[in-house]
Formats: C-alpha cells, sequence, structure tokens
C-alpha cells in the first residue's frame, strides 16, 4: 500500500501508518508538510472539506489499481475531552451539519437510502432472534417492547445528514480554535434526534438539555424524547449484537448495562 501512496504524493514523502480499526489511514510529511492520507474515502470528503466541517481536502487521485487515494491537510489539535461535548460549538456544527442542504444533496446523489424506523426495527428484531439474544435477556426483551410502543412517533419525521457516531474522540480541536468533526465512513439521512440524542444522553447533564438544544435551535416537542430514546435504544441493541457476535463477554456486559439504564428512564420519565 505503501508504494500506492509513494506515487500518489512522490517519492520524497515520508509515510507512516495513522492507526485506526481499517489501516487504510497514513500520515504523509516532507519537511515541515504534513498531509493525512486515507484510501477508498467516500466522494462525500470533497463537499464535508468545501463546508469547512473536515479538514481541507488537497488533492484526490485515483491510482493505476482502482484505489482513491484522498490527501488533506493536517492540523495541529487534539480530540475533544468528553466533558467538552457539552461545549456551545459542539452544538453550532451539529446545527450547521443537520441544515446544510449541500450535504443532504450529496449524500442522495451518491445512492444514500434512508432506512424507515419500521424497517430499521424489522431488522434489528431480525439479528437479535438470529443470535439467540431476543429471549436470553430480559433487558433486550424490554428494549424491543418499547420500541414497538414508541415507534409510531418515529415516523415521517424531517431528515437530513447525520454523522451516527458522534463520539468525542471525533471531533477535532485545533490549535486555533476550529473545532472538526471526523469519521464520516456510517453517514446516513436520518432524523436529527439519533444524532443530538446521542449527545445529549452521553454527554450534557440533563438539567442542561433544554438550554443546549435552544443552542442547537430546536424548542423541545411533545415526541423529541421519545425519538430520542428510540435511537438510543436501537443503536445499543445493534452495538450488543456486533461484540456478542465476536464473543466480547465484557463489551456485551457493557452493552446490557447500558441498555439497562435507557430501559428504566423510558419506563419511568416516558411511558409511566
Amino acid at each position: 500500500m505503501v508504494n500506492w501512496l509513494q506515487q500518489a504524493v512522490g517519492k520524497d514523502w515520508n509515510i507512516t501508518p495513522a492507526g485506526g480499526l481499517t489501516g487504510d489511514a497514513y500520515i504523509a510529511e516532507k519537511g515541515d508538510r504534513r498531509l493525512f492520507l486515507k484510501r477508498n474515502s467516500s466522494p462525500f470528503l470533497a463537499v464535508l472539506s468545501a463546508e469547512g466541517i473536515v479538514p481541507k481536502l488537497v488533492f484526490t487521485k485515483r491510482m493505476e489499481n482502482g484505489d482513491v487515494i484522498t490527501a488533506q491537510k493536517w492540523l495541529e489539535g487534539r480530540e475533544l475531552k468528553a466533558e467538552e461535548m457539552q461545549h456551545p460549538q459542539v452544538a453550532d456544527l451539529l446545527r450547521k451539519i443537520h441544515g446544510s442542504s449541500e450535504l443532504l444533496h450529496m449524500l442522495m446523489r451518491l445512492g444514500n437510502k434512508p432506512a424507515t424506523p419500521d424497517e430499521r426495527f424489522a431488522d434489528i428484531k431480525e439479528q437479535l432472534n438470529a443470535s439467540e439474544l431476543m429471549h436470553t435477556y430480559r433487558e433486550v426483551t424490554k428494549a424491543i417492547h418499547f420500541l414497538e410502543q414508541l415507534l409510531p412517533v418515529t415516523r415521517n419525521q424531517h431528515q437530513v445528514v447525520c454523522h451516527c457516531d458522534l463520539n468525542h474522540n471525533n471531533v477535532i480541536l485545533t490549535t486555533k480554535g476550529q473545532l472538526y468533526l471526523v469519521d464520516w465512513d456510517n453517514a446516513t439521512i436520518a432524523d436529527p434526534a439519533m444524532d443530538y440524542g446521542f449527545v445529549l444522553k452521553w454527554y450534557v447533564p440533563p438539567e442542561d438539555w433544554g438550554a443546549w438544544l435552544v443552542r442547537y435551535g430546536l424548542d423541545k416537542d411533545e415526541h423529541l424524547y421519545e425519538r430520542m430514546y428510540w435511537y438510543l435504544i436501537i443503536d445499543a441493541l445493534y452495538y450488543l449484537v456486533w461484540h456478542y457476535e465476536r464473543n466480547r463477554a465484557d463489551k456485551v456486559q457493557s452493552c446490557l448495562s447500558d441498555l439497562q439504564g435507557l430501559n428504566r428512564y423510558v419506563e419511568k420519565s416516558i411511558l409511566s
């Protein structure tokens, strides 16, 4: 792979792996210049760069073997700390992403067809049945019951581009105070509650949810929290299946613990 990258940037660049799960990311260095290289990034990266949501795209090159190499400007900075996710700047960035018609049109042009809540519900039930998790754990049974009860309020909602992986490690703060959201491999078109619900639940104290939503530009509507928790629960179930299929017992227990907390909130604060 390094040979192909060397052809893309030039032989006078030093290329080293950047880490990550896929092994497709690299850092190229020449003197005081640095580039972030990635193999086969989505064409979506170009519009993300144009919108100022990811670091600037320097070039895209298609190699002889069909691989596409993208190079982005390297910016000095760091990942956000968990407690920094409640900062108003994060709400501003998410508002910009969800309000971008350019991002939405590009993702649609790339063939992204959002799954409806009904389709996602049917899919997770099928996965849980296939893995024998459906009736193995009480919390899973309760979660499916809650998803079915709340399903009607998730239908026919306004849909936007959602990042779908708003872990604080994916938010980069540069030394100049700019905020970028990286790792767009899971992006889809969906109810924005999927994104901001994750941020609120895992990073913002409940007493500050109202102020955060106002900053984001949204007044709490009648079914907002119901939709938020619907997506939180279904995502927790997907993570549970993923770790269960890989025999990661510690992660399975962590997922079940998260699911128990979500179920408890729905039971006491939403469906009571």
